[in-house]
C-alpha cells in the first residue's frame, strides 16, 4: 500500500473510531438519565406522599417524570434533563416535607438543627462546583449544572424564611429543593456525553442582562403587567438568577438564564403566530437543529432550546400544538436563537455612572 493511501486510511479508523466512542459515551448518558427517570418513577409508585399537604406533588412529579422519558426516547437529552430536575426537585422537596415534619414539630430550633445539617452539606457540595473540570462536557450541560448549582443556596435560605413566617414545616420543602438541585448538578458531571469544542467564549453577559432588565422594567405597564403578571415573576426570577450566577462566574448558566429571560420577555411582547406561518415553523425549528446539529463547533446551549420548540410543536399522543406553544417555538427561533448568536462576540462595555453625585435627603412623615 502506498504511503499516501496508507495515511488516508488511518484517518479514516481514526475518524470512525471517535464517531463510535461519542456514540458509545451518547448512549451512556442516555442510559443514565433513563435509570435516574426509572429510579423516581419506582419510588413515587412504591412510596407515594400520603402528607395532605404535599400529596399534590405526587402527580406533577409522575408528570414530569413521563414527560423526561418521552423527551429522552425522542433523542432530547437536554430536555430531558431539564424535566428531571424539575420533577425531582418537586419529589425531594415533598419527601423532605413528610419525612422530617416530626423533627420540627416543636418549633423553629428543631427546624434550625436541620437547617444546619443541610448548611454544611450544601456549602461543601458547592465549593466542590466551583472546581469542576467542564472541559470535556458540552457547554448545555455545564450551563444546566450551575443553573442548578445557583438555585440551591438560595432556596436553602428561602427555606428558613418560610419557616420564621409560616410554620416550620413550610420550610422544609425548600430544603428539599435545595438538597435536590445540588445534587442534580454533582449528576450532570457525571454523565458521559460527546463534545465538540466550545462555540463560544465564556464571559460575562452582565451587559445583555442590564439591557433586557431595562426593556422589561419599561414594558411592565398596565395592562400588561397585571394581565400577564405571573410570565413578569418569571421573567425577573430569571434574570436575577442569571444575574447571580454572572457574579459567581457561572458563565454557562447564566448564558442559559439570559436565554430563558429573552424567552419569556418574547412571550409577553411577541404576536401569536399567524395560521399561515404555522405550515412553515416545523420545517424551520427543524432547519435550525441541522444548522447547529452539522457545526463542528459546541452550540449545545442554542440546541437545548431547538428541542423545547420541538416539544411544542409534536406532542407524543399526536395532538396539536397550542396557540401559545406556536408562539413559544416562534419566539426561539425569532428572538432567543439570535440572542444566541449575538451572545458569541465580545461584550459591549457596561454602562458606568458619570461619576457625578446628588446629595438626597430622605424625610419620613411621623406617621408612615
Amino acid at each position: 500500500m502506498r504511503p499516501a493511501a496508507k495515511f488516508c486510511l488511518l484517518l479514516a479508523v481514526s475518524a470512525l473510531t471517535a464517531f463510535s466512542i461519542r456514540s458509545l459515551m451518547a448512549q451512556d448518558a442516555e442510559s443514565q438519565v433513563k435509570r435516574e427517570v426509572e429510579r423516581l418513577q419506582r419510588s413515587l409508585k412504591e412510596k407515594p406522599i400520603t402528607d395532605p399537604d404535599f400529596a399534590p406533588v405526587n402527580n406533577m412529579a409522575a408528570d414530569g417524570l413521563k414527560s423526561a422519558a418521552e423527551a429522552l426516547n425522542k433523542g432530547q437529552l437536554y430536555v430531558s434533563l431539564e424535566r428531571l430536575n424539575s420533577a425531582s426537585s418537586l419529589l425531594q422537596g415533598a419527601r423532605t416535607g413528610e419525612e422530617k415534619a416530626d423533627a420540627v414539630k416543636s418549633g423553629l430550633p428543631a427546624f434550625e438543627t436541620e437547617w444546619g445539617k443541610a448548611s454544611l452539606q450544601l456549602t461543601s457540595l458547592d465549593q466542590n462546583a466551583r472546581q469542576r473540570d467542564w472541559s470535556k462536557a458540552p457547554l448545555a450541560i455545564r450551563a444546566l449544572a450551575e443553573a442548578a448549582q445557583g438555585r440551591s443556596i438560595p432556596l436553602l435560605d428561602g427555606s428558613r424564611g418560610f419557616a420564621t413566617s409560616t410554620k416550620p414545616k413550610d420550610g422544609l420543602f425548600y430544603m428539599g429543593q435545595a438538597q435536590s438541585e445540588a445534587e442534580f448538578a454533582k449528576f450532570c458531571a457525571s454523565l458521559q456525553v460527546p463534545h465538540k469544542p466550545a462555540s463560544l467564549k465564556l464571559r460575562s453577559f452582565l451587559p445583555e442582562l442590564q439591557k433586557l432588565q431595562q426593556k422589561t422594567n419599561a414594558a411592565f405597564q398596565p395592562p400588561k403587567s397585571i394581565d400577564q403578571h405571573s410570565r413578569f415573576i418569571a421573567l425577573n426570577s430569571a434574570l436575577k438568577l442569571a444575574k447571580e450566577l454572572d457574579s459567581s462566574k457561572f458563565y454557562a448558566g447564566a448564558l442559559y438564564e439570559y436565554l430563558e429571560a429573552t424567552r419569556h420577555y418574547g412571550m409577553i411582547e411577541g404576536a401569536a403566530v399567524d395560521p399561515a406561518k404555522q405550515a412553515t415553523l416545523n420545517n424551520a425549528v427543524n432547519d435550525a437543529n441541522k444548522k447547529f446539529d452539522t457545526s463542528p463547533q459546541d452550540h449545545s446551549i442554542a440546541q437545548l432550546f431547538i428541542e423545547r420548540a420541538n416539544t411544542y410543536l409534536t406532542h407524543p399522543d399526536g395532538s396539536a400544538p397550542t396557540s401559545d406553544e406556536w408562539k413559544a417555538a416562534q419566539v426561539i427561533l425569532e428572538q432567543v436563537l439570535p440572542a444566541y448568536t449575538a451572545a458569541e462576540k465580545p461584550a459591549v462595555p457596561v454602562q458606568r455612572a458619570s461619576g457625578k453625585t446628588v446629595d438626597i435627603t430622605l424625610v419620613r412623615w411621623p406617621y408612615t
